[in-house]
């Protein structure tokens, strides 16, 4: 376990995170705009999810060794060919490489891995596994800044491919050898006596489920991408706009301590919906900010705080929910099912509040959009419980 999370380390901090320093100079180097720029990374995000599916089938069938060392493979050499982009399209076919890759290496395979070797107690085994995950902000924006001052943006997506090629392919294709069989098929009459895929792929409570998922997801996701430069914006300095960003990742990993210690003491569908509220509390403190000059840095540490909680707990729910509220037999095929429009929703996000921002305003119309999306996810999500609830009086 504690190998996977360094590899996931390695994985989100060297891609995910990265994209936020490398904005910048790529629009300078290239001559982009801000739109053009963002576009790579929903490219990447598109790609990502298109592949869910298929990656999620291969787990289940116990290929995850070599699905997830090929995609550290492909992320590496993905980012030794971004140290040599000269054009916008070289760009946008490298993130395309990226987000293949990512959809082989990140938390959604990880989780199904996690599924598939704890199907007892799994959700309390991806905790675990994602507390090193969660400080991939905290280690790779320093180091990727770090990296670009000293040598150049382009030598620094180089070092960062030699991670994947040196440290994380040699550790998935150590530490998954020996994969869980796949499960037997289930005869023809014992499955006609439970409900079948198609079932629960239309049901009420996975349709809310799913756009739960997908409005939450979309929000986290659209930030990360834009987080440097929307905190230059608030005139913050430059070692702080480093620094925040890079502290959200050990708030995170607090949220999830937390979490771990003291969910078995709680309702957990109350901790469920209680969690996806820190959201939207950390758009309002980042939003009340630009005018609120005496209280400025106080309102963004605590939407650091808050923000990074809930981002770092949403992640257990988000991978746990459908186990929960649908179906856990059908887990990973229920998850795969999601794999396009949360493809749409996450390669939308960042495009979409690159769009948004503006010279005069900045990203308030941006964040306030995020806002609301987040709202209308919380609201989904309530409604799931209640929809699920009924469902399961029904069937006993």
């Amino acid at each position: 376990m504690g190998w996977l999370s360094l590899a996931q380390l390695i994985s989100w901090g060297s891609v995910f995170y990265a994209f936020t320093l490398i904005m910048g100079p790529l629009e300078h180097d290239l001559g982009l705009t801000r739109a053009q720029s963002s576009l790579a990374f929903s490219l990447a995000l598109l790609a990502e999810g298109l592949m869910a599916y298929p990656v999620g089938r291969w787990i289940d069938r116990g290929h995850e060794r070599a699905v997830m060392t090929a995609g550290s493979v492909l992320a590496g050499l993905c980012l030794l060919a971004h140290g040599w982009v000269t054009h916008v399209v070289g760009l946008y076919a490298v993130w395309v490489g990226l987000g293949l890759a990512m959809a082989a290496m990140l938390y959604a395979p990880v989780f199904a891995v996690v599924t598939r070797r704890f199907p007892h107690d799994f959700r309390r085994a991806i905790i675990t596994m994602t507390f090193l995950g969660g400080l991939a902000s905290t280690v790779f924006i320093p180091l990727t800044a770090w990296l670009i001052a000293q040598f150049g943006w382009r030598h620094a997506m180089m070092a960062l491919a030699m991670l994947h090629l040196l440290v994380c392919a040699p550790l998935h294709a150590i530490v998954l050898r020996g994969a869980p069989r796949p499960a037997p098929i289930q005869p023809k009459a014992a499955a006609e006596k439970t409900p079948g895929l198609m079932h629960h792929l239309t049901s009420t409570p996975f349709l809310l489920i799913g756009a739960f998922v997908v409005l939450m997801m979309s929000v986290t996701v659209a930030l990360p991408a834009h987080m440097v430069s929307l905190l230059r914006e608030h005139g913050l300095a430059e070692a702080w706009v480093i620094a925040i960003p890079a502290s959200i990742g050990v708030v995170q990993v607090f949220g999830r301590l937390l979490l771990y210690f003291f969910e078995r003491h709680l309702d957990l569908h109350f901790t469920n919906r209680l969690i996806p509220c820190l959201i939207p509390l950390g758009l309002l403190a980042l939003l009340a900010a630009p005018s609120t000059a005496g209280a400025h840095f106080a309102l963004v540490l605590a939407f650091v705080a808050v923000w990074g909680m809930g981002n770092g707990m949403l992640t257990i729910v988000n991978g746990t929910v459908i186990a929960e509220y649908v179906n856990r037999e059908h887990v990973a095929t229920l998850n795969g099912a999601l794999g396009i429009p949360l493809a749409l929703a996450r390669a939308a996000a960042p495009l979409g509040l690159g769009l948004l921002w503006s010279p005069q305003n900045g990203y308030t119309l941006g964040l306030t959009a995020l806002l609301c999306l987040s709202l209308l996810g919380i609201g989904a999500l309530a409604m799931a419980q209640k929809f699920s609830t009924k469902r399961r009086i029904a069937i006993n």
